[in-house]
Formats: structure tokens, sequence, C-alpha cells
């Protein structure tokens, strides 16, 4: 085996002499790649990067100590997801929420979450015992004065638990692309900390409903959480 050389961020590559079809291939450099774009993520989520900030290709490399192509390509992972944006010279920048994409992710919400609740009856216990393994989790952050970043993973984990009782996995997995578009929302208030406790409750209460066989009335309070959680970002947004 060939010796293997380093990269620019001090990573393994595959050595210069191989010429194969995987001469590409580098799981060492995709992973700082990931890792990079995890720590933006982070920073946006937990408000430290606001809507609409510029994200400056030499400063953020120079800050986290990678090279500017690896940065480049974790700024790409964003604009893809939807939490950043790229316009033709002036860059990328932290996506700014609007009215019309608040209300599409509620509505896409609400159909995909009302889908699984009723389909409780139906779901295996396996997915049942998700949803109450999610509120406990969630549960037990609030006791614990959790920080933002993880009340706000634990609330919306609740939420895709519950899609999870239509067993599919496509809408799962359409679902959770929807709750990092919301999680991008949130992450401008502080809304998740400051009634966690009502939130916690009031998910105690619609699996309460689900439990005791009263299907119509949890689809009932679902909807009454989505709509004033959508009404209440839009408010603290002022995007009105």
């Amino acid at each position: 085996m060939h010796p293997a050389e380093r990269s620019t961020d001090g990573l393994t590559a595959p050595p210069s002499s191989y010429a194969g079809p995987y001469a590409g291939l580098s799981l060492e450099h995709s992973s700082t790649v990931d890792r990079v774009a995890d720590e933006l993520r982070r920073a946006v989520f937990e408000g430290e990067i606001e809507s609409g900030t510029p994200l400056r290709e030499v400063a953020l490399a120079e800050s986290l100590g990678v090279s500017r192509p690896t940065l480049r390509e974790a700024l790409a992972l964003l604009v893809a997801e939807g939490l950043a944006t790229r316009e033709p010279n002036r860059g990328v920048s932290v996506a700014r929420p609007d009215p019309e994409s608040v209300r599409d992710v509620s509505t896409a919400r609400a159909v995909l979450e009302t889908a699984g609740v009723r389909n409780w009856p139906h779901a295996t216990e396996h997915s049942r015992e998700a949803v109450r393994r999610a509120l406990s989790e969630y549960e037990h952050a609030v006791a614990a004065d959790a920080s933002y970043q993880e009340l706000n993973q634990r609330h919306l984990a609740i939420h895709l638990s519950l899609v999870g009782l239509t067993g599919s996995p496509r809408l799962v997995s359409m679902a959770e692309s929807i709750v990092a578009e919301l999680r991008l929302a949130l992450a401008q208030i502080d809304r998740v900390r400051r009634n966690a406790r009502d939130q916690a409750g009031s998910h105690h209460h619609l699996l309460d409903l689900l439990e005791a066989g009263d299907v119509d009335a949890a689809v009932g309070e679902l909807g009454a959480h989505l709509h004033g959680a959508e009404d209440a970002i839009i408010e603290r947004l002022q995007l009105d």
C-alpha cells in the first residue's frame, strides 16, 4: 500500500499515484466537511448567527481552522438544506424566514403529523413507544433546564415521532426536512425555552388522548398546537 499524503486540512488523502475509479474518494475529508456544517448549524440554531448574516469564507475558514474549499463545501450543504442562501456577487448568508415559508411549513407539518396521529390505532407498538420515549426525553430536558438547542431538538423529536406512527420512512424523511426549516425560524426567538413546561403539558395531554383511544380529540389538540405555534413564530419574528 502506498503511503498516504496529507491534505491542506491536515487530513489523510489518497495516494496521488492511484488513478483508479475511486481516486476522488476521501472519507476523512467528507467527515471534516460534515463537522464544519454541523458547527455552523449549531451556531444558527442557537441564535449565535442570526438570519441574514453573511457567511464570509475567509473569516469562517480561519476561525474554524479549515481550508476555504472545505468551508465552501460545508456552506453548499447549508444552502442545499435551505438554511442559507447564495446570491450572485453577494455570497452566502443565513436564510431569512418569511411568512409564506413559515405558513407552508406549518401546513406540511399538519398534514404529516395528523396522518400519524390518525394511524395510532393501527401503528406498531414500536412506533407508539417511540412517541412515549420522545415525550419522556423532552420532559426530562425541561426538568433539567437544558440548553435551548437541546430543548428545541427534543421538542421537535416528539413531532417527528408522530409522523413515525404512519410507518412510512419516506414521510418521516419529508418531516425531517421540514423540521430543519422550522428550526431556522425557531432559532430567531427564545420561544421554546420560555414556554417549555406548557409545551410538555400540551404534548402529554395529546398522548393521554391517544392512549385513551380518543383519536379525534387528539387530532384537534394537535391542530390547535400547530396553529398556535405558527401564529407565535410569525408574531415574534415580526414577519407580518
